[in-house]
């Protein structure tokens, strides 16, 4: 499978797919209702309420809509890497990776604000990178802040990926306070729009339009189900790091950039699940998509070969006896 994916081939979008569906089919089974967290924006509640009828005639709604967006962004991170030449040869191991990572944990499966904001973080990521090297790329820089601003109406707690976008620019561009100010203008336009909004229909109140942002430890109630896909996280993770160190002086000027623009977007990815914090794993999904690329990597550049066949195939395993032999995706 891993040698499959190494190649870029029409046949391995198909094939994507089908491992994707194969792997997640408990989530059609099971369909899980999304449910209204402390996080969620309104234009999130906004969403659930034109989408709640439509689900009660069809109950595969959300787990239809939640693997859609998965594959899109397996697919989207996978063109990205590609683009941007990040390995030696254009192939399909982050798609897979984020599949297979996606499915560790039946929360990573749910529709859910996170997973929305997922999307929005790849336009960013893909419209920062376009940034570099470009005398002008003021546009592109409020988009990006727009962006960020209404990915804040569906998942509040994405407003801390404000400090990725100005880490991102002082990388990829010389510091120049005008851009800065144009994308945190971008940010807080959606805002001002909302606020005439509730004033035009009487509905003004601050705490409404300004954002509640809370800082704590979450919750989780540990399980051996738990600790093992941390560990087929993060080994996999961790082998991806070394390899990247060991080819950084090879690797060219902006492929070294993009590679930093994934650990740092990891590093806040990891923060999210502190803000407005809950007891469920769903706010987790925002740092898989960086680290699917780092496992990507670690397939592809494993000096011994086996290593990635055993790595994901005891994924698959894992994820088979969890939906099948243990408590199951419910």
């Amino acid at each position: 499978m891993i040698g499959l994916f190494k190649q870029k081939t029409p046949a391995n979008l198909m094939s994507l797919l089908v491992v994707g569906i194969l792997i997640k089919l408990p989530a059609f089974f099971n369909p899980h209702p999304p449910l209204l967290r402390e996080g969620d924006g309104v234009l999130y509640h906004r969403l659930l309420e034109i989408l709640q009828p439509a689900s009660a005639s069809f109950g595969a709604l959300f787990p239809l809509l939640a693997f859609a967006l998965l594959f899109v962004q397996a697919v989207t991170l996978t063109r990205f890497v590609n683009n941007h030449r990040m390995m030696a040869r254009p192939n399909y191991l982050p798609g897979l990776s984020y599949m297979v990572l996606t499915s560790l944990l039946p929360e990573w499966n749910y529709f859910s604000a996170p997973l929305l904001v997922n999307s929005v973080l790849l336009y960013v990521l893909t419209a920062l990178f376009n940034t570099y090297n470009r005398p002008q790329a003021r546009g592109t820089i409020f988009n990006i802040g727009l962006a960020l601003g209404i990915a804040s109406f569906l998942f509040v707690p994405s407003l801390v990926f404000g400090l990725w976008i100005l880490l991102a620019l002082a990388i990829l561009r010389p510091f120049r306070i005008d851009e800065w100010l144009l994308c945190l203008l971008g940010i807080t336009t959606p805002f001002y729009f909302y606020a005439v909004y509730i004033f035009l229909n009487d509905r003004w109140d601050w705490n409404t339009l300004l954002p509640h942002i809370s800082v704590a430890l979450p919750s989780l109630k540990q399980s051996a189900w738990l600790a093992g896909s941390i560990f087929l996280v993060m080994v996999p993770f961790m082998a991806g790091g070394y390899y990247i160190q060991e080819h950084l002086r090879r690797m060219l000027i902006h492929v070294r950039k993009a590679w930093s623009l994934l650990l740092l977007y990891l590093l806040v990815g990891l923060l999210i699940p502190f803000v407005n914090t809950s007891n469920t794993l769903e706010n987790w999904i925002m740092a898989l998509m960086p680290m699917a690329a780092f496992h990507g990597f670690a397939y592809f550049y494993a000096k011994w070969k086996a290593l990635p066949v055993i790595v994901f195939w005891l994924s698959v395993a894992f994820i088979l006896c969890y939906q099948y032999a243990g408590p199951g995706w419910m």
